[in-house]
C-alpha cells in the first residue's frame, strides 16, 4: 500500500510541480526536502515568498519586475534614454543585464504575437511602446527578441509599426555563438550567420 501525505503537502507538492523544471517527481523531492528542512528552508522561503507577494510591482513605464514603479532601470540616470531594448519577456532583460550587453532602457512586451494561441497586438505592451518611441530622447530601438517563428513576426510587426516615427529600429545580430563550433550548430544559425557576415 502506497503511503500517502496530507492535504497541506499534497498542495505543497502540486504548486511546486507547476514551477518550470519541476515535475511531479521533482515536486515531491523539493517538497521533502523543504519538509526536512523546516528551520533552515521552509520556513525562511516562505517569508521570503511572503515579501516578494507584497513588495513586487510591474513598472508601468516599461514591464520589468521591481519594488519601485516605475523601476531601478527606469529611474537610473546613467542608463542612455536614447536607447530602448525591447524583450519578450523579464528573463530575457534580466539575460541581456547578466551579460551586461548595454546600458540603456527596456520595453518588456510580456510574450510573442501567435496567431495559433489567439494573442494579438493588444494582449502585449506595443502599444505602450509605441508610446514610447514618439518621445523625443529616444533615438534607436533595438529588438531583442527570440530567434523563434514567433520572435521574428513579432519583430517585423514591431518594424512596420516603429518605421516613420523617426527612431532607428535594430536587431540582435544572429549567428555563431562564442566559442561555439560549426559542427554543433543547426542549420538556421548557421544560415544567420552566413547572410550576416562583415568584414574582418
Amino acid at each position: 500500500m502506497a503511503a500517502t501525505t496530507g492535504p497541506e503537502i499534497e498542495r505543497l507538492i502540486q504548486l511546486l510541480a507547476k514551477l518550470p523544471g519541476l515535475g511531479p517527481r521533482s515536486a515531491r523531492r523539493v517538497a521533502l526536502t523543504l519538509v526536512k528542512k523546516r528551520e533552515a528552508l521552509l520556513t525562511p522561503l516562505a517569508n521570503a515568498l511572503t515579501e516578494v507577494a507584497e513588495a513586487v510591482k510591474v513598472c508601468s513605464t516599461c514591464g520589468n519586475i521591481d519594488t519601485a514603479d516605475p523601476c531601478s532601470i527606469c529611474t537610473d540616470p546613467r542608463r542612455d534614454a536614447s536607447l530602448i531594448v525591447v524583450v519578450e519577456d523579464v528573463s530575457d532583460l534580466w539575460a541581456l543585464e547578466r551579460a551586461a550587453a548595454i546600458s540603456a532602457r527596456y520595453h518588456v512586451l510580456g510574450g510573442t504575437l501567435s496567431a495559433l494561441d489567439g494573442i494579438g497586438p493588444d494582449a502585449l505592451n506595443i502599444p505602450q511602446l509605441i508610446e514610447r518611441a514618439h518621445s523625443a530622447e529616444v533615438t534607436e530601438i533595438i529588438l531583442a527578441v527570440n530567434a523563434t517563428v514567433e520572435g521574428q513576426t513579432t519583430a517585423h510587426y514591431l518594424m512596420e509599426q516603429l518605421s516613420g516615427l523617426g527612431v532607428t529600429v535594430t536587431r540582435l545580430a544572429s549567428g555563431v555563438p562564442v566559442g561555439g563550433e560549426l559542427d554543433y550548430l543547426d542549420e538556421g544559425t548557421l544560415s544567420a550567420a552566413m547572410r550576416q557576415r562583415r568584414p574582418f
